[in-house]
């Protein structure tokens, strides 16, 4: 199989699980791949996930490496054996690879976390406000572009309205809620639509008021993807150069408590909702 030119971020994921587990082992690549009976080219293509790894070989590689986790190496199994040609494939070449790559990540999510304050979540988003997000984001696209992100913001959505919907916890500050992206209409609509969804048994809104005490934020938007396992784990950030994927496991940890921290600052659930009911009526 030749070497792919652009691997995805879950690919990518899966090689650096294997160097992680092979650093924690004090092996370099020159003997993993003596191991293996490879060349030390391949495990770093393989680490840098250019290279696809067999099942038989990464079991091969957990057990030179001795570790012992073994719900982490049946999902490393799956994550290098799997197949799946996603909705979001239909758009590659078209939109940024970073929209692919968490089009994939939320795919194979067991559970989803959002933290934002000047944005409703993109998960929860409307048509009509995701299109006056992206026209005024990006004046310099054809209604054609701009129309291609919204559908797949859209199209994003299936995660959570699916049979099998993924846990959805979200967690917005009141100045999110108020900023007029659009017109009254579109914002009331907006606001409606998140009471609609928060009636679903799988999703979670709270609301963080303008009159929370000691709330210093998160310094920015958060997207937190839970995997099958917590090592798996990926915190998606903004960054001023395009879309950052997070999986150290000190990092990890971090935003695990800082969402929690953030989570605390807000109303419930019950709450949450009346106070979406209101601002929606004063509009």
């Amino acid at each position: 199989m030749p070497p792919r030119r652009t691997p995805t971020a879950r690919q990518e994921r899966l090689g650096t699980e294997l160097r992680k587990m092979r650093e924690a082992a004090g092996l370099k690549a020159t003997e993993a791949a003596s191991l293996l009976g490879v060349n030390s080219v391949q495990i770093s293509q393989i680490e840098s996930g250019i290279a696809g790894v067999s099942e038989e070989r990464l079991r091969r590689l957990a057990g030179h490496y001795a570790c012992t986790d073994d719900e982490l190496i049946s999902a490393l199994a799956t994550m290098a054996t799997e197949r799946t040609r996603g909705w979001w494939e239909d758009y590659r070449g078209t939109l940024p690879h970073s929209f692919l790559d968490l089009s994939e990540l939320e795919h194979h999510a067991c559970h989803r976390w959002d933290v934002d304050f000047l944005h409703v979540p993109g998960l929860l988003q409307t048509a009509d406000y995701a299109q006056a997000l992206f026209s005024y984001v990006n004046p310099q696209f054809s209604d054609d572009e701009i129309q291609r992100w919204v559908d797949h913001r859209l199209k994003r959505r299936v995660i959570i309205e699916r049979a099998d919907p993924t846990p959805y916890e979200a967690v917005i500050h009141e100045a999110a809620l108020r900023i007029k992206v659009g017109d009254n209409a579109g914002m009331r609509a907006q606001l409606d639509h998140i009471l609609s969804l928060s009636e679903s048994d799988h999703v979670t809104v709270r609301v963080i008021p303008f009159t929370v005490n000691g709330f210093g934020g998160a310094g920015s938007a958060m997207v937190y993807a839970g995997g099958p396992t917590p090592r798996l784990d990926t915190v998606v950030r903004d960054a001023p150069h395009g879309t950052v994927f997070v999986d150290a496991e000190a990092q990890l940890s971090h935003f695990r408590t800082l969402f929690r921290r953030v989570e605390e600052a807000a109303f419930g659930p019950e709450r949450s909702r009346q106070f979406i009911h209101q601002l929606a009526k004063e509009l």
